[in-house]
């Protein structure tokens, strides 16, 4: 297994590691760096969505900037075994993990939340797919951060608002227009 560590926040440098799974590719430090200086660093008063968790960094990073509260929804139950080893590690009861498919995903007493990261495997149309969900998902003035293996314009009623690239990975910031 790999590992990638956490870039900032009361969790920084630690390391998390990376499930063997099918098109689990972690988000680069780098464009978490970058992400995060977007947003903000300081999370705190936020509920976060990781929708395609895989190995959990992104809302590892939302949790270690101290966000309200973080859900991690994975389906491979191999990337899942290892979430919860590091939720149990970081022992915060501000994360919890749900192991199912993304399209079925149920919050928890109807929570919305204030920032959802996108970041599903490529190529099987998974971004348009979660689109019609995000309404019901999102609180108002909700932001989106969506990893994609091309570029894109909008999600639905998310515009993108911020964008980069780092080498086939396009990474998007959206807010709702």
């Amino acid at each position: 297994m790999s590992r990638i560590r956490i870039t900032g926040g009361e969790w920084r440098s630690r390391l998390v590691q990376v499930a063997d799974a099918p098109g689990l590719r972690p988000t680069p430090d780098r464009v978490r760096e970058t992400l995060f200086n977007w947003l903000g660093h300081d999370l705190a008063g936020q509920s976060c969505l990781d929708l395609f968790a895989g190995s959990g960094i992104l809302g590892f990073e939302a949790a270690s900037r101290a966000a309200d509260y973080v859900a991690l929804v994975e389906r491979s139950k191999t990337a899942f075994a290892v979430l919860k080893k590091h939720a149990e590690m970081f022992a915060c009861p501000r994360v919890e993990l749900f192991c199912c498919d993304a399209l079925k995903f149920d919050a928890p007493s109807g929570r919305r939340f204030d920032l959802i990261f996108l970041d599903p495997p490529y190529g099987q149309g998974w971004l348009a797919g979660v689109e019609s969900r995000l309404a019901e998902l999102a609180a108002p003035g909700a932001r989106l951060y969506a990893e994609a293996e091309k570029p894109l314009e909008s999600l639905g009623h998310w515009s993108v608002t911020k964008r980069g690239r780092a080498g086939q990975v396009f990474f998007h910031l959206l807010e709702q227009a």
